[in-house]
C-alpha cells in the first residue's frame, strides 16, 4: 500500500537503507534502555531500532500509517498516534521500567527547536540523534566565530556535546525535499557547567544575539557593562566583540558575575 506524503506535516519518507542503518547505529543501547522515535513514518527506521531489543516508544501524528506501524507493537514497543509536542513522555513511558532514554527523530526543520525544548528537561536522556535540514544541523553544531553560531547553539551546548555526523542526500527521501539533510548527535553532558542562575544565563544568551550584526555592548545596554567588560578584558577580548565570537564558558562567566 502506497502512502502519499503530506506536505502539511512536512513529510519526507527516508528510504535509503544504508542511511537508516547508520542512524540506528548512532546509538548503542542496552535492553533496559528506552528509545523514543519521533516521526517513524512507515517504520523504515523502526525495524532497525527493534533489532536493539531495547524498550521503544514511537510517536506518529499521521493516523494513516497505523497499518504500517501497528505490526511492530509488542510488550517492549508502544506506538502512540499523537502530536509529540502534546505528549506527556513521563506518563507514556511508565509502562516500561527503563534506565536511560535515547531520542531518534526525523523532524521538519520548523519544529526542531520546539521538540528539543519539549525533551531537554527530561531526566535520563543520554543522547538525541536528529535528522534535520542541513542548514539547521550546521546551526546546532556550529563553533564560535562561524556564521551559523547562534543563541540556540549556546543554549544546547550548555546541556550537550554536539556532533555533526553525516550529510544525507535529497535522493534518500520520497518525495525528495528541496534541500539536503544531515544527522547530528547531541550527547548529554555528564556534568552540567556551573551556572549560578539559569534564568539570568538564558536571558543573557537571548539578549546577546538579539540583533546579530550589533556588538555585544549594543545588545546588552540594559546590563551592567562594567562587569561584562571586566570578564572580556580578563579573557583578552575586545569590548566591541559580537556575541557569535564568544564561547559557552565566557557566557557562563558573564552570567555568574551578573547573578
Amino acid at each position: 500500500m502506497e502512502i502519499k506524503a503530506k506536505k502539511s506535516l512536512g513529510q519526507n519518507f527516508l528510504q535509503d537503507e544504508e542511511v537508516l542503518k547508520k542512524i540506528a547505529n548512532s546509538i548503542t543501547t542496552k535492553k533496559n534502555d528506552l528509545i523514543i522515535e519521533i516521526g517513524p513514518g512507515t517504520g523504515a527506521l523502526t525495524k532497525y531500532l527493534k533489532e536493539k531489543n531495547s524498550f521503544l516508544i514511537c510517536y506518529e501524528l499521521d493516523e494513516r500509517l497505523k497499518s504500517f506501524l501497528k505490526k511492530y507493537e509488542n510488550d517492549k514497543t508502544k506506538i502512540i498516534f499523537q502530536d509529540f509536542l502534546a505528549s506527556d513522555i513521563k506518563e507514556d513511558s511508565k509502562v516500561f521500567n527503563y534506565d536511560n532514554i535515547y531520542i531518534i527523530a526525523n523532524i521538519p526543520y520548523y519544529i526542531t527547536t520546539p521538540i528539543i525544548k519539549h525533551i531537554i528537561d527530561l531526566d535520563n536522556i543520554k543522547s538525541m540523534t536528529l535528522l534535520v535540514q542541513k542548514e539547521v544541523a550546521e546551526r546546532l553544531s556550529a563553533k564560535p566565530k562561524s556564521k551559523s553560531y547562534s543563541s540556540l547553539t549556546v543554549y544546547l551546548n550548555y546541556y550537550f556535546h554536539i556532533n555533526y555526523l553525516f550529510t544525507v542526500s535529497k535522493d534518500a527521501f520520497t518525495p525528495a525535499p528541496k534541500v539536503e539533510s544531515a544527522v547530528i548527535n547531541l550527547k548529554r553532558k555528564e556534568i552540567k557547567p556551573k551556572v549560578k542562575n539559569e534564568n539570568v544565563f538564558f536571558k543573557l544568551i537571548e539578549d546577546s544575539f538579539k540583533m546579530k550584526r550589533k556588538t555585544l555592548k549594543n545588545n546588552l545596554k540594559a546590563y551592567n557593562w562594567n562587569k561584562i567588560k571586566n570578564v572580556l578584558e580578563k579573557n583578552n577580548l575586545n569590548e566591541n566583540i559580537r556575541a557569535e565570537e564568544l564561547d559557552l564558558e565566557i557566557f557562563i562567566e558573564i552570567s555568574n558575575i551578573l547573578s
